[in-house]
């Protein structure tokens, strides 16, 4: 139950980002709806495909109601308030958080060794992302430059992976989302950045 809330709240926060990014671009309103959903479910969808799982969201359509409704409901609100700039980037920054934390813990009850639960929980929380830029034509976030994104689902799913067997639940997955989201949060904030790698070239002589 408490994974399914975690899943539901993901996907709701993901459709909000992708809703956004839509209306930024001025699609129309099956556009929104379009990116909506692919920003939400792009990657657990990769995940459950990979892990050799049955599709979350193809069984389940309370997926698909609440990701059409916070969609909607962002385009309804859009027309009485203005969003701030940063707001994309924080409803991102929480669907990472959310979606990363809830991907480390079906792969880890899939019996993965660690370092695939890191990468599956970082899978989903990235890649729908990477599918909502592509498609609005922007550069990944993932693929900015210097850009703590992935860095930060890394992180937290390595560190719920750590405390997971000292806590009981569902503190584990709390200190998770809440390393993720503020790792994220504070790079938008501060413009905090990974350091660039810079490799000289030469000829042999």
């Amino acid at each position: 139950m408490w994974l399914q809330l975690v899943d539901l709240f993901g996907v709701a926060v993901f459709a909000v980002s992708g809703a956004l990014a839509a209306g930024r671009k001025q699609l129309d309103l099956l556009g929104v709806v379009v990116i909506a959903i692919v920003a939400s479910i792009g990657g657990g969808t990769l995940r459950d495909l990979l892990i050799d799982r049955p599709v979350f969201w193809l069984s389940d359509p309370s997926y698909l109601y609440v990701i059409i409704s916070a969609g909607l409901a962002t385009v309804w609100l859009s027309r009485y308030t203005r969003f701030p700039e940063k707001s994309l980037q924080v409803a991102d920054a929480l669907g990472l958080a959310f979606f990363s934390i809830s991907g480390a813990r079906i792969a880890e009850s899939a019996g993965m060794p660690g370092v695939t639960v890191v990468v599956m929980g970082t899978i989903t929380g990235v890649f729908g992302g990477v599918i909502r830029d592509v498609l609005c034509a922007e550069i990944p976030m993932i693929l900015r430059k210097g850009n703590i994104y992935a860095t930060a689902a890394i992180a937290g799913t390595s560190i719920y992976l750590l405390i997971d067997p000292l806590l009981p639940r569902p503190w584990p997955s709390v200190v998770g989302m809440l390393t993720i989201a503020g790792l994220r949060l504070s790079a938008v904030a501060w413009n905090l950045s990974l350091p660039e790698i810079h490799i000289r070239g030469g000829t042999a002589k």
